[in-house]
Order: structure tokens, then sequence, then C-alpha cells
């Protein structure tokens, strides 16, 4: 019989392992790693600062910026890191590749986004962010059913998901009102930093 908790798993180890190797590899400055490392940083401090509130954390709206203004690569890592990072102190286990994987997808479709609606508006990011507190909910639904839950049915799985509504919802929000809040002005930054890299990494040319 087919485990369908250890296949998803090891696919989603799978998938991490091979973005870091893929930025090992990459010809990335030592600035724009330190960027990265600096975010990642910040979206843990972030999320063990506030994680006594249910589900409200400004991850996901760092990590979805972050690929927004430095492309899918820097995206994923961001997010990963972030996770990673921020269960040395929340706790690690077999949920955490699972939040690695969920963090690092929504950086790296930040990136898509913006290549796939280059003139999209605020509220079309606001949307986007509401969207990706239920896909992150939804990812870690994965984890739990394939794990935890036995038969594996279409009927298991939205009772799964269902049980976590209320938490994704409250995730969602939060996420929309760390945009509309702090959206415009971190892309901002983010932009000029990206743009100074950019400039010293031609001046060295």
């Amino acid at each position: 019989m087919l485990d369908w908790s250890l296949l998803s798993a090891t696919i989603v180890c799978a998938t991490i392992l091979f973005s870091y190797w893929a930025f090992e590899k990459s010809r990335s400055s030592t600035r724009e790693i330190a960027v990265i490392a600096v975010l990642g940083a910040i979206a843990a401090l972030g999320r063990v600062s506030l994680a006594a509130l249910p589900n409200i954390q400004p991850v996901t709206f760092l990590v979805i910026v972050s690929g927004y203004v430095f492309g899918a690569r820097a995206g994923f890592m961001v997010g990963s890191t972030a996770a990673l990072t921020s269960n040395f102190f929340l706790g690690h286990g077999p949920w955490t590749p699972w939040q690695m994987f969920a963090w690092g997808l929504a950086g790296f479709s930040a990136a898509c986004f913006r290549a796939a609606f280059p003139c999209a508006g605020k509220w079309a990011m606001a949307f986007f962010q509401f969207i990706w507190g239920y896909l992150f909910g939804c990812i870690m639904n994965i984890w739990t059913w394939t794990a935890f839950i036995q038969p594996l049915s279409w009927h298991t799985f939205l009772a799964t998901w269902a049980a976590s509504l209320w938490f994704d919802t409250f995730h969602a929000a939060g996420n929309v009102l760390f945009y509309l809040f702090f959206g415009t002005g971190v892309i901002k930054v983010l932009q000029r930093v990206k743009k100074k890299i950019e400039v010293k990494a031609v001046n060295q040319l």
C-alpha cells in the first residue's frame, strides 16, 4: 500500500533541497545573499513576536513582497529561511519542511504574479495576499491529512480544511491588513535596496 504521507513529505523535501542547491550554484552576489538573510530573519522575528495571536503574522506578507521585488528565487529563499529560523524558537517537527515549502512557494509565486500582471494595482496585490492566507492553510492541511487522517478521501480532506477555515481566514485577513498599512512603504524600500545592489554589481564589472 502506497504511503502517501511519506511520498508527499519526500516530494516537499526534495523540492526544498533542489531549491537550495540551485541557489548555491547561482551567481548571487554577497549583497543579495545578505539581503535575503536579513529579510528571512525579519520575517522570522515577526512570526515569533506575534506567535500569541491566532494565525496573524507578517511572515506571508513579507515573503510575498520580497518575491515581488527581488524575484522568484529570492522569494523562495526568504520564505523557507523564515520558516526554518522561526521554528528554532517555536519548535521544529515534521511540519517544518511543509512550512518552508509553503512560504517559499508564496515568495516564488509573487514573482510570477508580477510577471503575469505587471500593472497590478494595490487592491490586486491585497487580493493576492488574501488568497495566500488560504493557500498556505491548504498546503499545511495536506500535511495534516496525509499524516494523520484515515481514510484519505475528498470527504476527509474537506473536513480537515473546514476545521482550519477560521485560522486560515485570520491569516488571510492579517495579510491584507499588513499589506494595506505597510505594503507600499516596504516595497519602495526593497526596490531602493535592489537598485543599489544592481548599481554596485554593474560598477564592479
